[in-house]
């Protein structure tokens, strides 16, 4: 496993999102599992774990530090703040509210400190100069290393990197959501040496292949559910995405998911993808993407297939996407 750097700090060039594994995409793992797919993670070389206050909420984080415990100083954990998780859970950044959460996400984590801490989604309450300069404070106790924003747009980007500089943006980026180019968030994280952290790398499973028309998602335990993107419909009119995933994988001799993280690992040196599995299996096919490296004449063929399909369906429902910048 080779490094990238987020920023300063510095990590796997593959992270592991622990969302999928106690909340929102499906029941929980039993807990054991969770722990045993982790530390199978870091058995192979990762060392960057990425989870948050809301997964659960509060039992992800809690995984986490129990899983990552007995390597706590060979690891990288991200964790994020941001709602109002005990109240309403709409965005809430408030200065006073940040330095009160992070204690419980410390308590949880098992940690003195937090590498990399994210604000989730930006609160158009509260001027990111504050937010920025609350983390900034964090930062000068020790119990924050590194700052980051989730789905911020590049202006809020810029004026939050003036006040702290900003570690990592992550966003939702892959193979079928291409946004991060189109809204001048990748130029600005390039133009100011801001990491990147695409989340859904495998399109919450749709590139992988093993989602069909027919498949359905619990609307009690699985977010997907609710996405327009994940209706029979959609599923159905999105299949030419997934059939062009495998034949350019096919060409390659692997799978669509390691195509899929190659695909995104081959777009800048400073993108460090974080696929979430709890099962083994997924994880060693996702960690063989690292064998393969895609050549220039590769991914202007990539390109080429998808500039051809429509994807159909929006990605999050409109009560997410309300709050995304």
């Amino acid at each position: 496993m080779r490094s990238r750097r987020l920023g300063s700090l510095e990590v796997s060039q593959v992270g592991a999102g622990a969302m999928s594994i106690s909340a929102n995409y499906g029941p929980p793992a039993d807990k054991g599992q969770g722990i045993t797919t982790l530390r199978a993670a870091h058995d192979r070389g990762v060392t960057f774990f990425d989870t948050a206050e809301v997964y659960g909420p509060h039992t992800s984080e809690e995984l986490v530090g129990e899983a990552l415990a007995p390597f706590r100083d060979s690891v990288a954990i991200a964790t994020k703040f941001g709602f109002d998780v005990e109240g309403s859970g709409a965005p809430l950044s408030r200065p006073e509210h940040i330095k009160t959460v992070v204690e419980g996400s410390l308590r949880r984590l098992r940690t003195d400190r937090i590498d990399l801490y994210y604000q989730h989604r930006v609160d158009p309450n509260v001027p990111i100069e504050d937010v920025a300069g609350a983390v900034k404070d964090l930062i000068g106790e020790g119990k924050v290393l590194h700052f980051g924003l989730s789905e911020a747009g590049a202006q809020t980007i810029r004026r939050a990197h003036a006040v702290q500089p900003v570690a990592a943006v992550q966003s939702e980026y892959s193979l079928w959501t291409r946004d991060p180019e189109r809204n001048g968030v990748l130029d600005t994280c390039g133009e100011l040496g801001i990491g990147f952290v695409p989340w859904a790398p495998l399109g919450e499973g749709f590139l992988t292949g093993k989602i069909g028309a027919e498949t359905r998602f619990d609307p009690a335990t699985d977010l997907r559910s609710r996405f327009p993107r994940f209706t029979p419909e959609a599923l159905a009119a999105n299949r030419p995405v997934v059939d062009a995933v495998k034949r350019l994988a096919d060409r390659k001799n692997v799978t669509s998911a390691q195509l899929a993280l190659a695909w995104l690992l081959a777009q800048k040196p400073w993108i460090v993808p974080i696929p979430g599995t709890r099962n083994i299996d997924h994880l060693n096919e996702n960690h063989g993407a690292l064998d393969l490296e895609l050549s220039s004449d590769d991914l202007r063929e990539i390109d080429r297939e998808f500039s051809t399909i429509t994807v159909h369906g929006e990605r999050m429902d409109p009560a997410n996407m309300a709050i995304v910048e």
